[in-house]
């Protein structure tokens, strides 16, 4: 090893090469249930940046861990290939997306390969390939097949000059201009393919409470999202237009009704907005449904009150959607937020109708109606000005409204709407559907003939399957006449709704996945990728798999059963981006320190869930440590020490146990910070016993081997070196994680004691001002007070003395036994056990070397029985006196 650290690009590349001669990460077909282990697959971009490597080191690390501890593992990859971005890409650069893509997936798979992620590379997809989006038109030919795909008018951006659809992420700006040629975006109408998820809105809301590996933040956002809401809907008559339509959660409310609200886009919106010029300029022009205020334009209309018959005056307002309830809402400005802004703004009344419940109320008096006049009563309660329903409290209110009103009827309401899948752009999995020139319609390509590849691209303005004339005549499947084929593509969030089912079975030709043993490998054991899409790629995927249970055999109704969301590497507190230019590259740190201290860095840095900074100085530090790590293990062997089998040896032996069954718990937990943290505590712990003293050689081999598995997961190359120069055979990713002869709580105790005991024998040094200790005496507490504390415990005794007195033992003790009975009533609530006096003893026995090391002085550790009485006043369980001689 060079002076500047270990060689980490021979290293890497050895490794590297031998994994790959072994085929170590292949998977079997034949295994029967392996962990399955996945990351979030990546959209080939060409590079690698810090998300990616922060993601599949994750999924690496907990793989690798699984699998030391004796699971077969499933850890695939492959790409998200099909997009916008590689459409747009060549057309800059006057090429195609295939070739586009395929030159990013080279790159980036071999930067991943350079990091050392152990990915079976046999199971290998990418969703461009007609391999895999053959399987996308299947499914939706099996959608189809069970009512689940739907044709039908929606509104899109489309830009006139381009004469082109454009997706969301296509339109730029406030000004809402076409990416590509600055002209103003339109919005129109075109017929698209529908998936019908809301046909499981219920399923998928409520199967959420069983997602307990899911973060609950995730949970919440899908909740949200699906967005169901129980009310009633009931009819307001608007003049000159009839019975409108309205959906509210607090019919409660209506008598606080003080005006109507209609969305821009409700059919009497626009007819309004073609005889109306202010109704017009807003709904062309203004309205903004993600403005931080409510915004709206009067009208001439007014809407009937159905309960009280009042006239109220009838609004277009931004706030109000069409696609969620019935695009009409009747707004009460007295209890809802939103309602209020606007009521202020426009001037509008403002009335109570819910009063809070008073604490002492009687159920029959009707309180006084509160102040809403600078904010809203949003809670239930009891119902005030309200006519005969005054006096009510809400929820009782509601069913009886519901009841009254002659036009109300309960209802269920979503957010979630009907998965738009059309894309009219040329990179993505063409629909296989044929419009026939004839009356046979829109018809399903039979399965024999899939998949409908893409033709070769045509760099042009619109959709280049427009252009594609030869590509698009077609015959008719049901009738043989002329037909044309469909020009839109599937959203690429189809190709992400099932890609890991194709993963069981990457080469099967007959179906998208092997069924068998599909329910044998699924559902995926752990799942790590961005907050981004803890909404739409996950809700589709939960969609897709229930439907593949429903109709295609599946056993799993969930596909993930774990789920980490994966926290943003950033640089001085700003989530790195090209645009911001603050991005670190992988390669360039790979280089420079090694893939190891990359992947060691990021993992302890923070957990896995958590933002961290990028430190240029945490990387130098990370990679002095394995380079001091590899030192340690050369000197090892090339000094084969001869110590003794000592109490300090005992107290190495122990800490070894203590880091493992820590670290082994917080590996199964992804909790790697808190133990790769612990692992380098060890390493310090191994440093200091052999700078102190000839350490014993088994002892002190142990807490190396250790040391390497623990880091083998994350810093997989070192270790195998390691591993191969302390002499051990095979892989160290096929060794057998490290055991522990102790558990977590006896270590947990075991440490606290040392701990507590090191900072006593300091404070004492310091408030005596003793500046050189002759000697330090360590006393551990009588047995009898062990008992006594075990019995507090446990006990619900109101007289926990006169309990322990019930013991001889502890009774003989007279004023002390009284004295520590009085302390244990005292602090009962706060209670834990210790280990026990010989424990204890043996604990602090084999930890007096660090005491020595660090204060200088001979250290003596003794038992209660062997003390002088005055000695050991102060012991007690978990707090040994101590007497030092200056």
């Amino acid at each position: 090893m060079s002076d500047a650290g270990y060689d980490h690009a021979a290293v890497e590349r050895r490794w590297q090469e031998a994994w790959d001669d072994e085929d170590a990460y292949r998977t079997p077909d034949d295994v029967e249930d392996p962990t399955y282990v996945l990351g979030m697959y990546p959209y080939p971009s060409g590079k690698l940046h810090m998300g990616h490597v922060r993601n599949y080191t994750i999924t690496d690390a907990y793989a690798r861990f699984r699998r030391m501890c004796g699971d077969e593992v499933l850890h695939p990859m492959g790409w998200d290939a099909f997009g916008l971005p590689a459409e747009n890409a060549a057309k800059e650069r006057d090429t195609n997306p295939r070739d586009w893509t395929f030159d990013c997936i080279d790159t980036m798979t071999d930067q991943m390969e350079s990091m050392g992620f152990g990915y079976d590379w046999d199971r290998e997809i990418a969703t461009c390939t007609p391999e895999y989006y053959q399987w996308n038109q299947w499914l939706f030919s099996r959608f189809h097949e069970e009512g689940l795909v739907e044709r039908r008018d929606a509104e899109v951006n489309w830009c006139p000059h381009c004469e082109t659809v454009l997706a969301d992420e296509q339109v730029e700006g406030e000004a809402e201009l076409c990416w590509r040629c600055d002209t103003p975006v339109e919005q129109r109408e075109l017929e698209q393919w529908f998936l019908r998820i809301t046909e499981y809105a219920d399923e998928l809301l409520e199967a959420i409470d069983d997602l307990e590996g899911w973060p609950n933040s995730v949970r919440q956002m899908q909740r949200n999202w699906i967005g169901r809401q129980f009310g009633t809907e009931l009819e307001f008559q608007v003049a000159g237009h009839g019975s409108v339509e309205a959906f509210t959660t607090r019919v409660d409310t209506i008598h606080g009704a003080t005006f109507f609200a209609l969305a821009p886009d409700h059919p009497i919106s626009e007819e309004l907005a073609e005889v109306d010029d202010d109704v017009h300029q807003f709904v062309e022009h203004e309205a903004d449904p993600e403005g931080d205020e409510p915004n709206g334009v009067a009208t001439d209309l007014t809407a009937t009150n159905p309960v009280t018959g009042e006239e109220i005056p009838v609004y277009v307002a931004d706030f109000v959607l069409s696609d969620v309830g019935t695009g009409a809402l009747m707004a009460v400005p007295g209890h809802d937020e939103r309602d209020h802004a606007f009521a202020t703004k426009m001037d509008e009344e403002i009335k109570p109708v819910i009063a809070p419940k008073p604490d002492d109320w009687d159920g029959e008096t009707v309180p006084d109606a509160p102040d809403v006049s600078e904010e809203a009563f949003t809670d239930d309660g009891v119902l005030v000005n309200s006519g005969e329903y005054s006096g009510l409290e809400s929820a009782e209110a509601r069913e009886r409204l519901t009841v009254d009103i002659d036009s109300a009827e309960e209802s269920t309401q979503y957010q979630l709407r009907d998965w738009g899948i059309s894309r009219q752009r040329y990179w993505g999995t063409p629909i296989p559907i044929v419009h026939c020139h004839d009356d046979c319609g829109a018809v399903p390509v039979p399965e024999d003939e899939l998949p409908v590849e893409l033709p070769e691209f045509i760099n042009t303005t619109g959709n280049p399957l427009d252009a594609a004339e030869e590509w698009k005549q077609t015959t008719c499947p049901a009738c043989g006449g002329e037909a044309t084929r469909e020009t839109d593509t599937m959203d690429t969030f189809v190709d992400s709704s099932w890609y890991f089912l194709r993963y069981v079975s990457p080469g099967l030709e007959d179906a998208p996945f092997d069924l068998e043993r599909a329910n044998d490998w699924m559902p995926v054991d752990q799942y790590v990728g961005g907050i981004e899409h803890a909404v739409m790629h996950l809700l589709y995927s939960r969609f897709f798999t229930k439907v593949l249970a429903d109709h295609e055999g599946l056993e799993h109704r969930e596909p993930f059963t774990n789920l980490l969301a994966q926290g943003m590497v950033q640089l001085e507190g700003e989530k790195m981006s090209k645009s911001k230019g603050n991005t670190v590259s992988p390669q360039r740190i790979v280089e420079e320190y090694g893939a190891d201290t990359a992947r060691l860095f990021m993992m302890q840095a923070a957990q896995p869930e958590r933002d961290f900074d990028w430190s240029e100085e945490g990387v130098r530090s990370t990679y002095a440590f394995l380079s001091r790590l590899q030192e340690m293990v050369e000197g090892y062997v090339s000094d084969d020490p001869k110590g003794e089998d000592d109490a300090i040896a005992s107290y190495v032996d122990a800490e070894i146990d203590a880091t493992i069954a820590i670290a082994s718990g917080e590996y199964d937990e992804l909790r790697f910070n808190r133990a790769l943290r612990e692992t380098q505590d060890l390493t310090r712990t191994l440093r200091q016993y052999a700078d102190y003293t000839d350490p014993h050689a088994e002892t002190y081999e142990r807490g190396l081997s250790a040391v390497v598995r623990l880091l083998a997961p994350v810093a997989p190359h070192l270790a195998e070196e390691l591993w191969d120069e302390l002499g051990y055979d095979g892989f160290v990713v096929d060794a057998e994680w490290p055991t522990a002869q102790v558990d977590r709580d006896y270590v947990a105790k075991r440490r606290r004691l040392v701990q507590n005991t090191r900072e006593d024998i300091r404070d004492i040094v310091e408030v005596a001002g003793i500046e050189d200790p002759e000697a330090i005496d360590v006393v551990v507490a009588p047995d009898w007070m062990y008992d006594a504390l075990e019995i507090a415990i446990e006990s619900d005794a109101d007289n926990l003395i006169g309990e322990l007195m019930q013991e001889s033992h502890i009774r003989e003790q007279g004023d002390d036994a009284a004295s520590y009975g009085q302390d244990l009533q005292a602090e009962r609530e706060a209670l834990s056990m210790t280990l026990g006096p010989d424990d204890e003893h043996a604990a602090l026995e084999s930890a007096a070397w660090l005491i020595e090391r660090e204060f200088d002085a001979p250290v003596s550790v003794v038992h209660a029985e062997k003390a002088d009485d005055s000695a050991i006043k102060n012991a007690e369980p978990g707090r040994p006196a101590i007497e030092i001689d200056d």
